[in-house]
């Protein structure tokens, strides 16, 4: 697993579809469902006529998480779900996951920062299992 910036990445040694699949059975595992849904290929196919690679879009929440981050910060709700692309390149299938800690370094709200810390625990978790 890659630590970024913005969030954790992995890559993997399967098509698209076989990673989706896996992300999605490991992401409940961890409590996560899927709330949102963008196929980014076909919308902007349908939308602006553009052929690009397939690119998806997983909107994952927790719900408890969630709960817990609403009632620190009701704002919070602008960086919710964590969102969790998946996208074909040049070496593999990428996955990768927003890190939580960016809700912590946007509010004052002291809860936020434990919250996003088991966040990003629980999606760190994800992504090892994908790697194995």
């Amino acid at each position: 697993m890659e630590q970024r910036p913005s969030g954790l990445r992995i890559l993997m040694d399967c098509d698209l579809e076989e990673a989706e699949t896996r992300a999605r059975s490991a992401l409940a595992e961890e409590g996560f469902g899927i709330l949102t849904e963008i196929d980014v290929k076909a919308t902007l196919k349908a939308k602006i006529n553009v052929d690009r690679a397939p690119y998806k879009i997983l909107g994952a929440c927790n719900p408890v998480l969630a709960n817990r981050a609403l009632n620190a910060e009701e704002e919070i709700g602008l960086l919710l779900p964590c969102n969790v692309v998946i996208y074909e390149s040049t070496d593999g299938t990428v996955v990768e996951a927003l890190d939580p800690g960016i809700m912590s370094s946007v509010t004052d709200a002291s809860e936020m920062e434990v919250i996003a810390t088991e966040a990003r625990e629980k999606l760190a978790r994800v992504m090892v299992s994908l790697e194995g």
